[in-house]
């Protein structure tokens, strides 16, 4: 229901031959270039916050910029940076400006490598400060990294004090400028180890620079740095000596997709943008493993390494529920799977009386979903339809065959995205009336007070745009019954691997759980789950366990359900309405490969997701006051 937020996509390309060679066979030098800008148009939809692109020139001369970078902030911002981009052209004239060799060594972003990144903040920090890709400078082309991803770290206080730990002093504490500190260190570490095997080999002055440029292994920088990486990640990034990889995170939390022939090595967040801007079929893509690198070194020799071992796999399934494009063919076919599960607690909710029940959508996400869940619904009814057949006793007749075949399920196209509420209006009451008009509705779709309608989303996380958007605007088509039915089971636990959702009270279903504690005399458990929680933080990291969960062990997914809809329910709104969830089952029987299901279930993959959900509900506690007096410490 409502738009959230995700940790960026990123895009990368690197150049396997000269420029002149695409200058011959696709009439232009700009060829990766262009590819860069349909990668990250194709991701618009994983970052709107900000943009930014880097570029490396590997045969510039000293004194020449070799390597590029552009950022800018807003939903504009692709289209902004490579305006930006190509008004550095404008002073080229035009005959050296088609001149391939020219522009490999003159022209600023005619490079070999490039990198993309689109931005979502998760942690609340923005500016054009914190729009990646980051970028540590060094006279030693060998020593330069420029650096971006799609992730979130859960301990970045313990990365940040192993680079105190050793002497350094970082100038800002964020995720990825700690990350760019500490692999430069290891970048550094890694030129000294070849500059110190040059001088035993007798190498002198340009002779070991080129020695180090030529011999840089990633791969010893990465074991290195990712060794105290605790998140979900797929971390991108150049070297000034013309490396490039990218590495994901050993769950696969996380997704990455590569392409390879002579001619280019491409990544992104997104197999679909690969195949759409190469003209590939899904079998020529391949998925970067959990733990596993691809790099290229300076030569163009692709190498794939396995970094971290693998652990226990758990791809984010909300990238298959809502983030990720619905043109891939898995993620269509599943989103569709999720729909078609959810038929038997549909009829179940609408008393099985598909005469009287219209089905649509909320538009746009949970389209698939719609087409699935109706397809499901359709079997059901031939299946009825056989039955009835069957039972004549007799062969029917054409009236009576057109009497069976007459009743169909009724899909309607209730609801339009109408307009985008923007956040100048401050008076609560004009607000939520402006709220409601994000959507428009189809008058006259279902029969008023007779027909029941049962609308699928994606999700329901906060429950405010279903409070004052969708429930407003949908009982004014006074259905008998409305049913809102996600495709996605309850949202329970915040993301810490690269979701917008990290405080409890964040949650319609919390906020349900934490209602029914109360009505039922529970508020003891409340406070013994706090204290759990800080109980957890005085474990070593390998042994705390989720206390959240005792929060919602006592009531069935039903009655949470039924509390929330109390809670989300208007006073002018009289409609009888019910909310059906999808299963964890379901869940997992329609996204098979993609178990990571924290946000539904509580099982955190890995120890930095723990520590941060006891103590998100410590935070809860002490903002709310819910208990209305202080808790003691627990003895560490």
């Amino acid at each position: 229901m409502e738009p959230l937020k995700h940790e960026c996509g990123v895009a990368m390309i690197r150049l396997r031959k000269p420029l002149q060679y695409y200058q011959q066979k696709y009439g232009t030098w700009m060829y990766g270039l262009d590819k860069l800008y349909l990668m990250m148009e194709k991701q618009h939809n994983r970052g709107q916050e900000g943009a930014g692109l880097a570029c490396l020139k590997m045969k510039a001369e000293a004194g020449e910029e070799f390597l590029f970078r552009e950022r800018a902030l807003g939903s504009q911002a692709i289209t902004e940076i490579f305006s930006e981009v190509h008004r550095s052209f404008d002073t080229v004239p035009h005959h050296l400006l088609t001149d391939a060799d020219y522009a490999e060594r003159c022209i600023p972003y005619a490079g070999e490598i490039y990198m993309g990144h689109l931005r979502y903040s998760t942690t609340g920090k923005s500016g054009i400060s914190f729009v990646h890709p980051f970028l540590r400078r060094n006279n030693w082309r060998a020593r330069n990294l420029c650096l971006c991803g799609n992730f979130n770290m859960t301990n970045m206080d313990e990365v940040f004090g192993c680079l105190t730990t050793i002497g350094q002093h970082p100038r800002l504490n964020a995720d990825t400028y700690v990350m760019l500190e500490q692999m430069g260190h290891r970048l550094d570490r890694e030129s000294d180890r070849l500059y110190d095997l040059a001088k035993q080999q007798g190498l002198e002055g340009m002779n070991i620079t080129r020695f180090i440029e030529g011999h840089i292994d990633i791969s010893n920088v990465l074991e290195q740095s990712t060794r105290v990486w605790d998140g979900g990640y797929v971390v991108c990034g150049i070297t000034g000596s013309g490396e490039c990889f990218s590495m994901r995170d050993p769950h696969g939390i996380r997704p990455a997709f590569w392409y390879a022939d002579d001619e280019v090595m491409v990544l992104a967040s997104e197999r679909p943008v690969i195949q759409t801007a190469f003209n590939l079929s899904v079998d020529d893509i391949r998925e970067l493993l959990p733990g596993q690198a691809i790099m290229m070194n300076q030569a163009g020799e692709l190498r794939l390494k396995q970094i971290l071992p693998e652990q226990e796999r758990k791809a984010c399934s909300f990238e298959r529920i809502y983030f990720s494009r619905g043109s891939d063919r898995d993620i269509y076919r599943e989103r569709k799977a999720l729909g078609r599960q959810l038929v038997q607690p549909i009829l179940q909710a609408i008393d099985g009386d598909l005469d009287h029940t219209v089905f649509s959508y909320i538009p746009n996400t949970a389209e698939a979903a719609f087409f699935g869940m109706t397809e499901g619904l359709d079997y059901y009814k031939n299946e009825q339809r056989i039955s009835r057949i069957l039972s004549l006793g007799h062969a029917p007749s054409a009236e009576e065959l057109r009497t069976i075949f007459g009743d169909h399920v009724r899909r309607e196209k209730v609801a339009w995205k109408d307009i985008k509420l923007r956040t100048f209006i401050t008076e609560s009451n004009t607000r939520n009336d402006l709220a409601a008009h994000v959507y428009d509705i189809t008058y006259g779709s279902l029969r008023e007070n007779t027909d029941n309608l049962v609308v699928i989303d994606d999700s329901i996380v906060r429950g405010t745009t279903l409070r004052e958007s969708i429930i407003r605007i949908l009982s004014r088509l006074n259905p008998k019954r409305l049913v809102i039915v996600s495709s996605a089971p309850q949202i329970r636990y915040p993301d810490y691997y690269g979701i917008d959702i990290s405080r409890m009270q964040e949650f319609i279903a919390f906020r349900a759980a934490i209602a029914l504690l109360k009505e039922n005399g529970m508020t003891s458990l409340i406070k013994d789950v706090c204290l759990d929680c800080r109980q957890q933080l005085t474990l070593p990291k390998a042994q705390m366990r989720n206390a959240v969960k005792r929060i919602y062990e006592p009531f069935s997914s039903e009655q949470i359900a039924a509390k929330m809809v109390q809670l989300l329910r208007i006073p002018s709104v009289t409609t009888d309405i019910r909310i059906v969830f999808q299963t964890l089952e379901g869940l997992h029987h329609a996204c098979p490969d993609h178990s990571g299901d924290w946000y539904f279930s509580g099982d955190y993959p890995t120890p930095g997701g723990v520590r941060k959900v006891n103590e998100a509900f410590i935070e809860y506690i002490e903002e709310s006051q819910i208990l209305n007096q202080p808790l003691p410490l627990c003895e560490k």
